[in-house]
């Protein structure tokens, strides 16, 4: 169990509406698009950060070892996955979770220097987080995928569309995430395994200032595309925006409330606002989850990824409610969709001032994961989670909804009663 950080007072109530208030007072913008060393603090190009809480080369997955290698391959640090697997095991390159780094990235979660990282600022602190672009469904490197297609995809991202969408943000000014958030809740999304309708806001504004830029018009056209063909674009900006979220409440230094869930493959992690960066692991286990044609629970990855921090401040599976087209990607039925997401109440400090459901008589999403009501009634948070292969290559096999592993929590109050 790792060490809890020491404190003079234990948390009361009043520290837990403290930290829900920040939560939903915080004001995640994206001001901008920038190269991951240039801007994530502590990053080098011998460091590659990855999903959930630490772990070591030669205990990570095959799925989460196959991204990094592609990752030092598309650093241009070797040539060949054989030649970065030989490099990631020598000890020459560093691995730390993006969640130390002010960072997050989506199932391998794997960023490397030159990666472009999407800079949102919370505007009441100033405080920043990065997350790199999203790649599409299927096979990307966030799955294990290292393939030739792979890396060339990331290689325009890097060359061509990050100088693009770099000069558009610079024409339109700071993009309000909030704001687009609270509307694709209202238009059908509940922003983590669905992201439709923000996406297609997103792309309604970026498009006005791509086409400003008056760059080639075979360039404007290719990365329009690329947008409007990858309903998942926004996700990265939904993980930016919550890790934003997360930052600010973690500032505050106190409160029972979880500011991050994600997982590596092997372990599940969490952290609490008054406990710091301190990790509380769990085993990560195969989510029963909706496999795609071909594929089931024994090709499967544990559970894997930061996007679960969306979770941590009521989106994902604690929004369900909003989007009931997504139970044709995850499976279940319209009304197991909402039970699932109304349950969550139960644990939760109350209900979100700005992010509502329309369906549920605008009522807030449930917000602000109680530690203590968590292992007080026996449910574990739910997560949305996408299934990467097991066998390098593949990428994605599947989507569902996954709980967290109470024994996280059950840590977390250990090292909150010590603290007392």
């Amino acid at each position: 169990m790792p060490h809890a950080l020491t404190s003079s007072s234990s948390s009361t109530p009043s520290d837990a509406q403290a930290a829900f208030d920040r939560l939903c007072e915080a004001h995640p913008m994206l001001i901008g698009i920038e190269r991951a060393g240039d801007v994530i603090p502590g990053m080098r190009r011998d460091l590659v950060l990855h999903a959930g809480p630490p772990i070591s080369w030669d205990r990570m997955t095959s799925a989460m070892r196959a991204s990094i290698c592609g990752g030092l391959v598309f650093e241009g640090l070797c040539t060949t996955v054989e030649e970065a697997e030989q490099l990631a095991a020598s000890g020459e390159i560093g691995f730390a979770p993006a969640h130390d780094h002010q960072a997050a990235g989506a199932m391998a979660g794997t960023i490397t220097a030159s990666m472009p990282v999407f800079v949102v600022e919370e505007r009441n602190s100033g405080l920043r987080s990065f997350v790199s672009v999203n790649e599409g469904l299927g096979k990307a490197l966030r799955f294990g995928a290292n393939g030739p297609e792979v890396l060339d995809r990331l290689r325009w991202i890097r060359d061509s569309l990050h100088p693009l969408l770099k000069h558009a943000l610079a024409i339109s000014g700071p993009m309000d995430l909030k704001q687009m958030i609270a509307e694709a809740l209202r238009r059908g999304d509940e922003v983590h395994n669905r992201n439709k309708a923000a996406t297609s806001q997103f792309f309604r504004d970026i498009a006005l200032a791509l086409v400003a830029t008056r760059a080639e018009h075979g360039e404007l056209e290719k990365a329009l595309r690329f947008i409007s063909g990858n309903d998942h674009f926004f996700l990265s900006l939904s993980i930016a925006h919550a890790k934003a979220v997360s930052l600010y409440v973690e500032e505050l230094g106190s409160g029972d409330i979880v500011t991050v869930m994600a997982g590596n493959g092997v372990e599940v992690g969490i952290r609490v606002a008054s406990l710091g960066k301190t990790w509380f692991t769990a085993p990560a286990s195969v989510a029963n989850v909706k496999f795609f044609e071909g594929h089931g629970e024994a090709d499967a990855t544990p559970t894997m990824g930061d996007s679960y921090i969306t979770e941590s401040i009521g989106l994902g599976a604690f929004a369900l409610a909003a989007a009931p087209a997504i139970s044709s990607f995850i499976g279940g039925t319209v009304e197991e969709l909402i039970a699932r997401s109304e349950r969550m109440r139960e644990i939760t400090v109350g209900e979100h001032r700005h992010f509502r459901i329309p369906a549920l008589g605008f009522r807030g999403v449930p917000s602000g994961i109680d530690v203590r009501k968590v292992v007080a009634t026996g449910i574990s948070p739910l997560i949305n989670t996408g299934i990467a292969s097991r066998v390098p290559g593949v990428g994605q096999i599947g989507a569902g909804v996954q709980q967290i592993p109470l024994g996280c929590f059950a840590a977390a109050l250990a090292a909150l009663e010590r603290q007392s």
